[in-house]
């Protein structure tokens, strides 16, 4: 039996298998709200054979948006918006569905990739629809970028605020699974680092205060959550940088997130300085491994994963428990489908597409409809 191919449980939510659809910003929402490109996306992506579907980072507020395309789930408007994609997505999928949570903090109010080139840099100016950002210090995050106003504790409870109130949002759409992005230098995670968080209060300094205010975040967020539903958190193990986030720091903030009641880590790194980062299949396996070992945190592996064997091997060893894709499954939306043929399973697929599911006539599929949900 393949070891991919096996369920999990977290809390009430039993995955059907171990791959994960990564959160990916498509940069293509109208002032927060989902556009009909999500309908789409998510769509197609759900009939992948996938175990779960993660949404693209969401902004809990208008200024925690990586940029104006974003999503946002801060107000009606963009919950309705919500509301009729995954409408449409349930009505062909029984796929569980989480949704990443997060505010973009000094690396907010820029532009989408593909419109950054020439002599457009990357962040939005005031008079091209952008906005001024926040951190934990007034550090901004290259030479570049404008610098970002460091956070009092009256903004700081609002943002919590907005997290919780994110998190009621959640619930009311019916969504699974909800992780909060605490990597790649947004918010949460530039108040992990060291290279943006320079605070002397209770909020800065060593680890334990560097976390505390990520961790009042995912405090809130539980309280919010219904039990039944698992949370997760992104962060990252390292930030490749002298003067960052080292590993043991990661692996503290792991037992402390386990501690509150969260229940798997993605484990990530880089993004809180401009750094030349060792790229290679499966390169951050070895952080997601030390802390499954050290905080015994269900953990996600993410980066470069391409070959269903490369993915086998990292669940059977027990580096990982989740496997999560990103460009992988941009570049083939029916990842699950092959790796299933060649690991020897199955994944359940709709019946439409019942007559791609062989490989030398031999079928790999569950040739039973899949459930509405």
């Amino acid at each position: 039996m393949s070891a991919l191919f096996q369920p999990i449980t977290l809390r009430e939510l039993t995955l059907p298998n171990r791959i994960v659809v990564s959160p990916m910003c498509q940069y293509s929402a109208v002032n927060g709200c989902a556009s009909d490109w999500h309908v789409i996306h998510l769509g197609h992506l759900a009939l992948s054979g996938a175990g779960l579907l993660i949404i693209e980072a969401t902004g809990v507020e208008p200024a925690g948006r990586i940029s104006p395309g974003c999503l946002g789930l801060y107000s009606d408007e963009t919950e309705a918006a919500l509301a009729r994609v995954l409408e449409v997505v349930r009505r062909h999928s029984a796929i569980p569905i989480g949704i990443q949570l997060g505010h973009a903090g000094r690396k907010a109010s820029t532009r989408a990739a593909w419109e950054v080139g020439g002599t457009r840099g990357r962040t939005l100016g005031m008079d091209e629809g952008g906005w001024a950002t926040v951190a934990p210090s007034a550090i901004p995050f290259g030479a570049d970028w404008p610098a970002p106003a460091a956070l009092d504790g009256r903004s700081m409870d609002r943002i919590v605020a907005a997290f919780a109130q994110a998190t009621e949002r959640c619930a009311r759409l019916g969504l699974d699974l909800i992780e909060l992005h605490s990597a790649h230098g947004y918010l949460m995670s530039a108040f992990l680092s060291p290279l943006a968080n320079r605070r002397n209060d209770e909020f800065g300094g060593d680890i334990v205060g560097r976390m505390r205010f990520p961790l009042r975040i995912v405090e809130a967020v539980r309280a919010a959550w219904p039990a039944t539903r698992p949370l997760g958190v992104r962060f990252n193990g390292t930030d490749w940088a002298d003067g960052g986030i080292t590993p043991e720091e990661a692996v503290t903030f792991a037992q402390a997130l386990a501690r509150l009641g969260c229940d798997y880590a993605d484990v990530s790194s880089g993004g809180n300085a401009a750094v030349s980062i060792p790229l290679s299949p499966g390169y951050q396996v070895p952080l997601a491994e030390r802390i499954r070992r050290e905080s015994g945190l269900t953990t996600m592996a993410v980066g470069l994963i391409r070959d269903p064997l490369h993915a086998e091997q990292i669940v059977a060893s027990g580096q990982a428990d989740l496997i999560a894709l990103g460009r992988a499954m941009l570049n083939d939306p029916r990842w699950p489908w092959h790796a299933a043929e060649t690991l020897g399973a199955k994944v359940s697929v709709p019946p439409p597409y019942w007559r791609g599911a062989t490989t030398a006539g031999v079928p790999h599929f569950d040739m039973r409809p899949s459930p509405s949900a």
